[in-house]
């Protein structure tokens, strides 16, 4: 991508799993900001029941987007395997969860996931500096690995002089962070929309500006009706354990 203005403000997202209020509301913000430019880094179904219709808002918006583990999950028929993080209740929940969108998600949708690259690299052109922007969903090796704040420098530095990238940009673990590296750039996590797992249940999304001299992430975090999600959960196929969840009801999901 190539823009020879003097600012470029871009936002990225990630996680919305079927959850289409949260995602409306993102949406709306990034509108209300005046920013055109939109990505999202994958995961857009499981959990919420409105996955058709958050394919089919990502699918009409022409918002270019990665494919997440789940969705290639889905996409694909791939068995769920049982993580050793997860409790006995939270292993069922996710059984049932899953099985609820391979059997909803219309063969359409699913084809569509199907087609999702893995990575996305932006190049842009801001007056005369040109910024290097990495998008995956959890790594440049794996879209199924899960990276923290706490991970080495070295770790994040790897991955941005492999993509030649000045900042890397990724979700999957619902947890939003920036890290920056003096001699080699961000890493930063966007977070989720959708399945947050931060205290607050907000919904999180990125807004980078990139001027000549500088690149700045800023992670949003904006309130949307977690309640008409919950009670949509409930009055689904999907456990009730992901309604508690979203309303922050002593739940631990890893």
């Amino acid at each position: 991508m190539n823009n020879g203005t003097d600012m470029v403000r871009i936002a990225v997202f990630s996680d919305v799993h079927g959850n289409l209020p949260a995602l409306e509301a993102v949406l709306n913000d990034i509108e209300k900001r005046g920013i055109q430019q939109k990505f999202c880094l994958g995961d857009l179904v499981d959990f919420a029941p409105w996955g058709n219709e958050v394919i089919e808002k990502i699918r009409d918006l022409n918002i270019p987007c990665l494919m997440g583990n789940h969705d290639e999950r889905i996409a694909f028929n791939i068995p769920v395997i049982p993580l050793s993080k997860h409790s006995e209740e939270e292993t069922e929940a996710r059984f049932v969860a899953i099985d609820h969108s391979k059997k909803n998600i219309t063969e359409t949708n699913k084809k569509f996931l199907s087609e999702l690259p893995f990575h996305l690299k932006l190049n842009y052109k801001v007056g005369g500096r040109h910024w290097n922007i990495q998008l995956v969903h959890s790594s440049l090796w794996s879209n199924d690995t899960y990276l923290y704040e706490t991970e080495s420098d070295e770790l994040f530095s790897d991955m941005l002089k492999e993509s030649q990238s000045d900042i890397i940009v990724m979700g999957h673990t619902h947890l939003s962070f920036k890290k920056y590296l003096k001699t080699t750039g961000w890493a930063v996590n966007c977070g989720s929309v959708g399945r947050s797992k931060e205290d607050n249940r907000l919904a999180s999304y990125l807004i980078l500006t990139m001027n000549e001299k500088e690149i700045f992430p800023e992670i949003v975090q904006i309130a949307y009706p977690i309640e008409e999600t919950a009670l949509a959960i409930e009055e689904s196929a999907i456990p009730d354990y992901y309604a508690a969840f979203l309303r922050n009801e002593n739940i631990s999901v890893l």
